[in-house]
Parts: structure tokens; C-alpha cells; sequence
């Protein structure tokens, strides 16, 4: 069955007294014993249906089946007790985050999946079959997709002007989540807005995957599990204009300098880079410019050689790699080499001074942030980027709202 790229639903919301207490940070960025703190003294958390293990004894596999049997148990708690509501009929919502100085507003709907398969919702990144397994269970459990996927569309006014209107209303949802972000949901329920918006999207070329592509490949399986559902047809996206979405550095530290000492490591990269060192910390003021912090001291590289023409192989992430990772370090896969960790850029510098001047790593290397027109030219190549290359910050919040497999 054919649906539109972007339509509305019947969303699974909290009511407005209880937004601030279910509000949750994604599923993936806690542990359970982080989740396990957050949601304590809050039984209307999201937590209890996003890491449901913290209602079974500490230390169960968040894999375990009694993880997704609670996790569904307890979101119909949640709706039979009226925390949580169902709209009469489908809605767009629309989501702000204000991060500082930083706002972005975007729509809440429902993505089709034959057009995630057919690669106009596009991904930049390759998935893990147990990953995507852990949210087949989940979504399954709960019979709803409950992580919603960060999309990034073209700027568009029709867009924008449902907005603006939609906005003008008193918010139905406002919450603050521990990072300090501010989100607000309103709920669009104007027939001719919500036509505007399905146009809106209709007439887009692409729009492309910024975070979740295991919950887009798990919600394509659901599809495929489910072909006379008309709901299951689509998956919970949230989608903002590209000019408005905001990606930090996302840096590398090392365990060591694979035999070398700092003298011999700084001679080794000197073949690829233009090594100079600095007063303070070297943070790139732009692309194709590296950080590296070593026994103390911050240094500015440079490579020497122009970058390939290439979407993927430019990359600063993919130059890093390539000419200094791999050959000197001797780092080939950052999926599952154990010697090489990474931290968003939100943490800072002083991070990576941190994590060396500890003993736990031997080097840090900061990064110049991807640009989203990096993401967009290999997405629209058909490449994937290299392991964590891009940082979104501000993040979704779970729970805001939620999209129903069995819709009325």
C-alpha cells in the first residue's frame, strides 16, 4: 500500500500534567543504571517503557524478554491510568528544542517506509542486526514506536507557515530534560495545516535520516511483518529544516601510541600533516583542521596532500583515519578496535585533556563538526559515513509523543 512520505496519526501523548515527569532521554544514550537514578521517585517516567529493565532486579539483560514484556506492560499502565492519551484522530505535532541560544522547530508524523526502502528517506549509515532486533522487540512489546527518528528536510514555506501558525496556540506539552533542554510540543490539528504540511513533503526530493536508523530498519521489518497494517506502514520521525539542525564535533581519544613514543608519534605523522604547536587548545576553526593533545601539549595538524574527491574519503573523519589512524596507529575499524573511544562535542576540550592527563588515554585528537551538507552529498550518493561522524545536539526527548501501531 502507498502512503505519503510524511502523514499525520492519532499520537500517543501525555496529558499536560504529567509531560514534565514523562519527558526522557533517548533510550540509547543512558545506562541502565543511569536510567535506573533518573527514574527513581518518578513511576511516570518514560524510562519505564524505554529501559524497562529498572523495574526488574539490577543487573537483567536489557535483552531479556521480561525487558520488552514490562516495557509493554507498563505503557498500558500509562494510558489506563490516563498519564497517557490518544488523539481521536490523526495530527502532526509540532516539536521545538532550545538548547541555549540554540531553537529549532520541527513536525512530528509518520514516515512511509516504502519510501525509506525506496531511499527517499535516506540513511548515511550501516546497521547492526541485534540492534535492530533489540527495537523489533520493543516496538512489538509495546505495539507503538516510541523512539522517534531524526530527519532533516529541505526548508520549505508551506512548512514553516504551519508552523508559525500552529505555534501561536498554547503548547500542549512542556518539558526540561537533565541536559537542560527545553521541549515543547504542540499538537496541529487544523485540517487545512495538516494538508499543507502532507503537500509540503510530497513535493520534496529526499529528506535524510540524521539519527535512528536502526529504529527506521526495525520499523521497516515491522512493516514487512505486518503488510495489511495500514499503521504499520509508517514509523515515528521527527523532522526539522536542514538550515536549523545543529552538529558538534564528535572527537577520537586513544589508548596509545601503538609502540611509539610521543617524539617518534609526532615524527611518524609528520609525513601527512603539517604539525605546529600552540598556546592553549588547538580547536579547528575549520575543516580539513585537527586538534591533537599529547603529554600536555595541544598541536595544530594540517594535512599536506588536498582531499580526494570523494563525498566519504574528504570527510575530516575519513582524513583522520586514513592518513593517521590506520597507518600510524595501526586503528582500522572503529566499530570494534578497543583502542579508540570517542566523545560528542558537547563535553568540551577540556574533555579530552581530561581523558589523556588521567593516564586512561595516551592522545586526543578534536575535530571540525560535519556540515550537513557533508551528510546530504553521501546520503545522496548512496555511501554510508564513516562510525561516529556526526554529534546532533539537542537531543529528542522520549515520550513527548508516541506512534501507535493500533490506531483508532
Amino acid at each position: 500500500m502507498s502512503v505519503p512520505l510524511l502523514r499525520p496519526f492519532p499520537g500517543l501523548r501525555p496529558a499536560a500534567a504529567y509531560a514534565a515527569e514523562m519527558a526522557a532521554p533517548p533510550y540509547d544514550v543512558l545506562s541502565s543504571d543511569e536510567a535506573r537514578v533518573l527514574a527513581d521517585g518518578h513511576p511516570h517516567s518514560f524510562l519505564h517503557v524505554s529501559k524497562a529493565e529498572i523495574d526488574l532486579p539490577p543487573g537483567t539483560d536489557p535483552h531479556d524478554p521480561a525487558v520488552y514484556e514490562r516495557a509493554g506492560a507498563n505503557l498500558r499502565a500509562l494510558i489506563e491510568s490516563g498519564a497517557l492519551i490518544q488523539d481521536p484522530g490523526p495530527r502532526y505535532y509540532v516539536y521545538r528544542l532550545r538548547m541555549g541560544e540554540h531553537v529549532q522547530t520541527g513536525i512530528v508524523g509518520g514516515g512511509s517506509v516504502e519510501d525509506y526502502r525506496a531511499n527517499r528517506i535516506r540513511r548515511h549509515e550501516f546497521t547492526r542486526p541485534d540492534k535492530e532486533d533489540d527495537r523489533v522487540r520493543q516496538i512489538e512489546a509495546c505495539s507503538a514506536q516510541t523512539g522517534p527518528v531524526l530527519l532533516a528536510h529541505p526548508d520549505h514555506s508551506a512548512v514553516a507557515a504551519a508552523i508559525a501558525a500552529t505555534v501561536r496556540q498554547t503548547p500542549d506539552a512542556e518539558a526540561t530534560t537533565p541536559d537542560g533542554v527545553e521541549h515543547t510540543v504542540w499538537v496541529m490539528s487544523d485540517p487545512g495545516r495538516i494538508a499543507a504540511v502532507t503537500r509540503a513533503f510530497q513535493t520534496m526530493r529526499a529528506v535524510y535520516i540524521a539519527d535512528g536508523h536502526h529504529r527506521s530498519a526495525a520499523a521497516a521489518r515491522i512493516a514487512a511483518a505486518r503488510p495489511d497494517s495500514d499503521a504499520a506502514q509508517s514509523f515515528l520521525v521527527v523532522s526539522f529544516p536542514i538550515g536549523e539542525m545543529r552538529i558538534l564535533d564528535y572527537n577520537r581519544v586513544v589508548t596509545d601510541l601503538n609502540g611509539l613514543d610521543p617524539d617518534g608519534f609526532l615524527a611518524a605523522i609528520a609525513d601527512a600533516f603539517e604539525v605546529e604547536a600552540t598556546e592553549g587548545q588547538a580547536r579547528p576553526e575549520a575543516a580539513r583542521q585537527f586538534g591533537l593533545y599529547l603529554a600536555g601539549q595541544w598541536y595544530r595538524l594540517s594535512p599536506k596532500a588536498a582531499p580526494p574527491d570523494d563525498p566519504v574519503a574528504q570527510l575530516d573523519v575519513s582524513l583522520l583515519s586514513d592518513r593517521l589512524l590506520a597507518p600510524v596507529l595501526g586503528i582500522h575499524d572503529l566499530r570494534k578496535d578497543k583502542r579508540i573511544d570517542f566523545v560528542g562535542g558537547r563535553r568540551g576540550l577540556g574533555e579530552l585533556e581530561r581523558r589523556v592527563d588521567s593516564g586512561e588515554m595516551a592522545a586526543a585528537f578534536a575535530l571540525f563538526p560535519t556540515a550537513m551538507a557533508d551528510l546530504i552529498a553521501v546520503a545522496d550518493a548512496g555511501q554510508v559515513m564513516p562510525p561516529k561522524s556526526t554529534w546532533f545536539e539537542p537531543k529528542l526527548a522520549d515520550g513527548l509523543v508516541s506512534y501507535p501501531l493500533d490506531q483508532r
